[in-house]
């Protein structure tokens, strides 16, 4: 039986197609193993997003190809975004690569194997047409009681700064009966949270229907049995509804959590990123959303020193930071990506500036968060136990409560854990919040 070893960079978008390829090769017989030493085929699924991205890409394939002159390794995959975006540039540049798989062509893994076995280098560059559904077979590499389950492929948004239009194509939605079936099975699998993700989730649909289907599908979802959370990610403001709020501030199943990737708050800056929401748009969802306080938790992004950013377009963006009290944000130094437009415009930032920039953004944020978390002591929440830690005879849990999303956010730390074990769910009281993670007890 061959082994085949993975590496998965990116997103939890790129995850999944990890996954599927990897479900496909264990139908026909193959062993997956995380021991790189032992395996007969790699596969490096790539991110390119940004710069720091695309480099850990490279690297990580430059390492990979170590093992087919010091390991068993005799095939090398390389799969993803960097491979749909400079084939021609890997194909000449790195020989170690056998095969080359972009974003429409997971399904052709087996293919291009084939293909290496017989001598040929293999380049498959579908364009994205089709995406997994219930049906398909899938290899899931998160713990047995979280899963990610992707709705959409490609955008629509056509954001200057963004390559994702280029090697995911444009918007492609799965039908809600696909989504709801691949749902009770994971429910019946064990699968406690559901988190939902596609490059811009509010659009979910609007190839389909005219309008988002977030809502419709999030009626159907809360109905499935075993399932305790389901978290949304990358909720862009343009289909952010009210009736997607009310579904969010009343459904228990929904976790109260917002990710709302806002970029920036000038308007000028939003102009030049070509942003589909103006300042004034953004300002009142923001609104609506804080209405509820403590009841939702707000998650945002914003990218500093875009080109042409001035010294007062930053300050506005630290000044609605500041006032809006986030309860978490991610902060990226703009990356001028190949083929975007904002690569080709004038006045780009000098890097020393942007990571200053980035720098103080982050201390801003840092006393907001600490705030914020400071303010949940001696609330209580269920905690999702990921792992447990001990160390001089005390037991400790680690893990997530509901306003916390997995990669991306801080964790909770329960001591005195007693008889807990990894998957539970368990209410608690906090007892102390830091800028990153809260400490808790278990709730009388």
């Amino acid at each position: 039986m061959e082994k085949i070893g993975f590496i998965s960079l990116g997103c939890s978008k790129n995850l999944i197609d990890t996954e599927v390829m990897l479900g496909i090769l264990k139908d026909h017989h193959m062993e997956i193993t995380e021991d790189l030493d032992e395996s007969d085929i790699i596969i490096v699924n790539t991110c390119t997003f940004i710069e720091q991205a695309k480099q850990e890409s490279i690297d990580t394939i430059l390492q990979a190809a170590r093992y087919k002159t010091e390991g068993r390794c005799k095939i090398l995959i390389v799969t993803g975004c960097l491979s749909q975006q400079y084939k021609e540039d890997l194909l000449k540049e790195m020989p170690e690569i056998d095969a080359l798989l972009g974003t429409g062509s997971w399904d052709r893994i087996l293919e291009a194997i084939d293909s290496v076995k017989k001598g040929k280098r293999a380049c498959f560059m579908d364009n994205v047409s089709h995406l997994y559904d219930a049906h398909t077979s899938r290899q899931r590499t998160t713990p047995g009681y979280t899963a990610y389950v992707k709705i959409a492929e490609g955008c629509n948004n056509g954001c200057t700064f963004c390559i994702i239009p280029h090697v995911r194509g444009k918007l492609y939605s799965r039908p809600v009966d696909s989504v709801v079936e691949e749902v009770k099975q994971l429910a019946a699998d064990g699968v406690k949270e559901i988190n939902l993700i596609a490059q811009d989730t509010t659009s979910y649909g609007v190839d389909l229907a005219g309008h988002s289907l977030l809502p419709e599908l999030l009626r159907q979802l809360v109905k499935i049995e075993g399932i305790r959370w389901i978290r949304l990610f990358y909720l862009y403001p343009h289909y952010f509804t009210d009736e997607l709020l009310d579904l969010i501030v009343s459904e228990d199943k929904i976790c109260p959590y917002v990710d709302l990737p806002l970029q920036h708050i000038s308007q000028t800056v939003l102009e030049r990123m070509n942003r589909r929401d103006s300042k004034e748009d953004v300002l009142r969802l923001v609104d609506k959303l804080c209405a509820h306080g403590r009841k939702l938790t707000l998650r945002s992004t914003f990218i500093v020193g875009f080109p042409g950013e001035t010294e007062s377009e930053f300050q506005e963006l630290c000044d609605f930071v500041e006032k809006t009290e986030f309860d978490d944000v991610g902060v990226f130094t703009y990356s001028q990506e190949d083929g975007t437009p904002a690569a080709r415009m004038a006045d780009q930032i000098p890097q020393e500036v942007k990571e200053e920039r980035y720098h103080q953004l982050m201390a801003i944020q840092a006393k907001v968060s600490e705030h914020r978390n400071q303010e949940l002591e001696g609330s209580l929440h269920t905690l999702l136990v990921e792992r447990i830690e001990e160390e001089n005879g005390q037991r400790q849990a680690v893990g997530r409560i509901e306003i916390q999303a997995p990669e991306v956010d801080g964790l909770t730390y329960l001591e005195d854990a007693a008889d807990v074990q990894p998957g539970d769910m368990v209410t608690v009281r906090i007892a102390q919040g830091f800028a990153y993670d809260l400490v808790a007890e278990l709730a009388e």
